[in-house]
């Protein structure tokens, strides 16, 4: 089992709620079902969402601003989980787990988590797997999240990240 580490509250703060800074989200378009956009308050990061049937939202981008990768989950899963609180969740990717801490938000009924990284193998497992499952605080399945697609949506926002950062 593999162990990831979190990175500051901070960030997870200037996210609020995820969903209420959506309009703040510049889109640049489709790729593998996934939205490929770039967010102004993590210092133009790219980033990659899905939305789900059932509401839930994944992102996985780019903060430019902590030079770190980050993961957020929005999902009603999550349970009784508090702003700012940190939570150790488990991410099971085709059998192969990865234990994290994660800052969660709270903001009305939206419940979210949010993980920091600078592992890029943690990326690379995601864009090589076909399905990972996120486990809650209390062990509880959060949601299976379908990967297909993903490994190519990666390139694109590490592309999107090279043309904001003027590398190509």
């Amino acid at each position: 089992m593999r162990t990831l580490s979190a990175l500051g509250l901070a960030a997870a703060l200037t996210l609020g709620g995820g969903l209420a800074s959506a309009q703040e989200l510049i889109d640049k378009g489709m790729v593998h079902g996934w939205n490929l956009m770039v967010d102004p308050q993590f210092g133009d990061g790219c980033l990659i969402q899905t939305v789900y049937q059932d509401l839930s939202v994944v992102r996985l981008g780019y903060d430019m601003i902590g030079g770190r990768g980050y993961l957020t989950i929005f999902n009603q899963a999550w349970g009784d989980i508090e702003n700012g609180k940190e939570y150790p969740v488990t991410f099971d990717m085709d059998g192969e787990k990865f234990d994290a801490i994660a800052t969660g938000i709270k903001e009305g009924k939206i419940s979210a988590a949010i993980l920091y990284f600078d592992d890029r193998n943690f990326v690379n497992a995601i864009a090589q797997r076909k399905v990972m499952t996120v486990f809650g605080q209390d062990g509880q399945e959060v949601m299976a999240i379908d990967l297909k697609g993903t490994s190519k949506a990666i390139e694109y926002a590490r592309q999107c990240q090279n043309e904001m950062t003027g590398g190509g």
